[in-house]
């Protein structure tokens, strides 16, 4: 990060000034904040995102169940660990009972949302989903159920939709076309990703986008691009953490992403989309064991501690590294609690619908 004055730097703050009133700048001008980011930056964008976001959230943070149902992937994206190419990876796959089985855990524990996430497995068809989703919703009608399995049919969004899923994740990765063909093999395609996402916003999800910052080949113009995409899609939640490598992928000798722009980013976008759920990913918590807390303290508002079963978490490597035991596991949710009540939060375990919290921003009692 430069250390740039901001107040030797009148366009700087200038710029962050009109964001927090405006909450939409140029794409030149998103590319400028990046490049010219400094500590107070940092120090002001934050405080004006944890101001915003206390407005419409308080202290709350959301916790979600995590649950790795498959690390089987039909896709072989370059940074990813559980590529369908690397032939280093145990694969496994959770049985309907066994994700039944955490659900049950995950509620006894207090937790109102339940996210299913996993590669792109063939075995999980829509039959097979919605056997899953009919069962979470008529055993706990009062959580909601989050996907994140892909790129799927808008046929299949919609089947899930109506079988009971209230919130899917598909991460955009990168809003330049380039870029993305630099991060994906040629079978994959960048208009059928941003396609997906508007299918699954048209079918009625709360729908959530996002990207890894520092990955491969990035430049400052393809961030502040991602930044224009979630001000032009407004998503009701917006994943972003830093690239992290994995060592059987193309990228194992690419460098990593860093909290620090990642957080910076953060405050960016919660000033962007004041009331999108904006979570402190786990790649924070593995890059830098502050992290978590850093995000919050960014503008972040949810966690999502892991469900899974202890026997696959390893398994769920995406990148190097990942934490998978201690306190980012559900069962350690007291001591995550602990954690955010240091810095001034709490836990909460209702579902912390977008909508719901907007209207109560809106029509105080």
């Amino acid at each position: 990060m430069e250390r740039i004055n901001i107040h030797q730097n009148t366009r700087l703050f200038t710029l962050i000034d009109k964001l927090e009133q405006e909450h939409s700048l140029t794409p030149s001008e998103y590319e400028y904040l990046i490049t010219c980011r400094c500590k107070e930056a940092a120090e002001i964008l934050a405080e004006k995102a944890v101001s915003l976001r206390q407005q419409i959230y308080g202290n709350s943070v959301y916790i979600r169940g995590l649950i790795e149902i498959s690390n089987i992937c039909r896709n072989d994206c370059l940074y990813c660990g559980i590529r369908r190419s690397n032939q280093n990876c145990e694969r496994y796959r959770l049985t309907a009972e066994q994700i039944l089985e955490c659900c049950e855990e995950g509620y006894y524990l207090g937790f109102r949302t339940f996210v299913l996430q996993g590669g792109e497995d063939a075995f999980f068809t829509d039959e097979v989903i919605c056997g899953i989703l009919s069962k979470i919703k008529k055993q706990y009608p009062d959580c909601a159920v989050t996907l994140s399995l892909g790129e799927r049919s808008r046929d299949s969004y919609q089947r899930l939709f109506d079988a009971g899923a209230d919130r899917y994740l598909l991460r955009h990765e990168t809003a330049d076309y380039e870029h993305y063909q630099k991060l994906h093999p040629p079978e994959m395609s960048f208009r059928r990703r941003m396609e997906c996402l508007q299918e699954l916003r048209a079918t009625g999800y709360q729908t959530g986008c996002g990207f890894m910052v520092g990955s491969p080949y990035q430049t400052a113009a393809e961030l502040a691009e991602d930044l224009k995409f979630i001000e032009d899609f407004q998503p009701e939640m917006c994943g972003i953490g830093p690239f992290i490598p994995h060592k059987d992928t193309p990228f194992c000798n690419m460098a990593a992403g860093d909290v620090e722009l990642t957080c910076y980013l953060l405050s960016i976008i919660r000033l962007i989309h004041p009331p999108v759920l904006l979570p402190a990913t786990t790649a924070l918590g593995t890059i830098d064991p502050d992290g978590r807390e850093k995000g919050i303290l960014s503008g972040a508002n949810v966690v999502m501690p892991n469900l899974s079963p202890v026997s696959v978490r390893k398994k769920y490597e995406l990148y190097n590294n990942k934490i998978c035991t201690g306190d980012e596991s559900a069962q350690c949710k007291s001591l995550l609690a602990k954690k955010m009540e240091s810095i001034g939060y709490e836990i909460v375990t209702d579902r912390g619908d977008i909508k719901n919290q907007i209207e109560k921003t809106s029509h105080p009692e």
